[in-house]
Parts: structure tokens; C-alpha cells; sequence
């Protein structure tokens, strides 16, 4: 049974940081993409960052130079940093892997609020 845990989630005065973790148990997971996506109240789900097995990476324009995201294959673990956070970055955060295939699993979400 494949199970993603995102942790690291809460409040945060703008300019803060965070760093979002996620555990991924139950696949082979060196082979597949990570990534983490977000979805704001009233807004569809965006890819925020996402790094491939090959340690190539993808990050959404709006966070470019401010989040970076990590994976840890001994640990079987995504990081997603984040810094200079803005309110605009208030969301829940979700963690996600793609295998070859195209299979996808997605973690249960973790709410991060950038607020003063």
C-alpha cells in the first residue's frame, strides 16, 4: 500500500520560511518523480515544484528563486523549502509521486497560511 505523509505545515508571517516534508512508504521510490502542488480556496491544484529521478527540476514561475525542492532516496523523502513566503503562497500543499508508467499517488495535503 503506497502512503504519502506531508508534514511541516502552519502559520507564517510574510517573508517567513517553511519546510514541507513528505514520506513516501509502500514503492520503489528512486524511479519516480516527486513533487508538490498547491490549491488555494477557490483556485485549481498548481504544480509548484517537482524534481525527477534524474534530479532534473520544474518550478512554477510565481516561486522560482524562493522555494526549492529536495528528495532524500535513502530516506525515501521530498522537501519542499520555502522562503520569502507571501500571502499569495496561502494554500494546501499536497505531495505527489509519477512513476514511469504515469501512475500517480498523492499525499493527504498539508494547510500552510502565510499571514501577519
Amino acid at each position: 500500500q503506497v502512503q504519502l505523509v506531508e508534514t511541516g505545515g502552519g502559520l507564517v508571517q510574510p517573508g517567513g520560511s517553511l519546510r514541507l516534508s513528505c514520506r513516501a512508504s509502500g514503492v520503489f521510490f528512486r524511479i519516480y518523480t516527486v513533487g508538490w502542488s498547491r490549491q488555494a480556496p477557490g483556485k485549481q491544484r498548481e504544480l509548484v515544484a517537482r524534481r525527477t529521478s534524474s534530479d532534473s527540476t520544474n518550478y512554477a514561475d510565481s516561486v522560482k528563486g524562493r522555494f526549492a525542492i529536495t528528495r532524500d532516496n535513502a530516506k525515501n523523502m521530498v522537501y519542499l523549502q520555502m522562503q520569502s513566503l507571501k500571502p499569495e503562497d496561502t494554500a494546501v500543499y499536497y505531495c505527489h509521486l509519477v512513476g514511469p508508467s504515469g501512475r500517480e499517488y498523492w499525499g493527504q495535503g498539508t494547510q500552510v497560511t502565510v499571514s501577519s
